[in-house]
């Protein structure tokens, strides 16, 4: 599948249709990183929480990603749920909030 066929899908094909690295914003090296948290695909990734799934991507690999990582994957799930492809720094503000919302509670 083509990058430019992306936007022709509907919800119901697009997560039978595509792999990880066919989604805006997700490149080899995060899709490695999904799939060692058994998120091996779009669908799989659908159900997923971003921050949830970033946090768990930080204890899995004993150190913290870089936010852009959280960024990316709002992109993705904003992507799955609306057909919408946005580059991942529109989602800057929004992941910061999340991050900063989940150190209070946990500090």
């Amino acid at each position: 599948m083509e990058r430019g066929q992306l936007q022709s899908l509907d919800a119901s094909e697009l997560s039978d249709a595509m792999k990880l690295e066919d989604l805006p914003n997700i490149g080899k090296s995060i899709a490695g990183d999904l799939r060692s948290l058994g998120i091996n695909t779009p669908e799989e990734l659908a159900t997923r929480d971003p921050l949830k799934t970033y946090l768990s991507l930080s204890d899995s690999m004993g150190k913290r990603h870089d936010p852009c990582v959280l960024y990316t994957l709002m992109a993705a799930k904003h992507f799955l749920e609306n057909g919408e492809s946005v580059p991942w720094w529109k989602f800057t503000e929004q992941g910061k909030q999340l991050l900063t919302t989940h150190i209070k509670i946990h500090t």
